[in-house]
């Protein structure tokens, strides 16, 4: 099964409350929009944190294809091995993806899209920060 998975973190401050937002369809119609509030966290650890918990959803709904779609450039590079990581936080958060996305067998696709295209994981990621749950 094929998901697409739309995530974006935020940090109100930085670091500050942060919260994220994940929004996972396919071509069939399904949806399911989710969000966390993080408490203190950078704006990077809060766009890392969406897009494990938007994978990690994925897979518990039975995906073997993933398409991640995040407008942060960063993590995208990252994630795709393009960019190099320096921050120890984000190395812990980037490799405890690729364990997860190896242990599972995932077929995975990183795409950065700019903020316009990502309006529901956004407004998801801010639910998160207001509702602080």
């Amino acid at each position: 099964m094929k998901l697409k998975v739309y995530t974006d973190g935020w940090s109100r401050g930085n670091p500050g409350e942060s919260g994220i937002g994940v929004y996972i369809t396919d071509e069939k119609g399904f949806e399911e929009r989710r969000y966390k509030y993080l408490g203190i966290k950078t704006n990077n650890e809060a766009e890392y944190t969406a897009a494990f918990l938007g994978i990690q959803r994925c897979i518990e709904l039975g995906a073997t294809q993933i398409e991640l779609y995040a407008d942060s450039d960063l993590v995208v590079k990252q994630l795709s091995g393009i960019r190099k990581i320096k921050k120890d936080e984000l190395k812990v958060l980037h490799s405890d993806i690729k364990k997860l996305t190896s242990e599972c067998n995932i077929e995975i696709r990183y795409t950065w899209i700019p903020r316009e295209k990502n309006k529901e994981a956004d407004r998801l990621s801010n639910v998160a920060m207001d509702k602080k749950c």
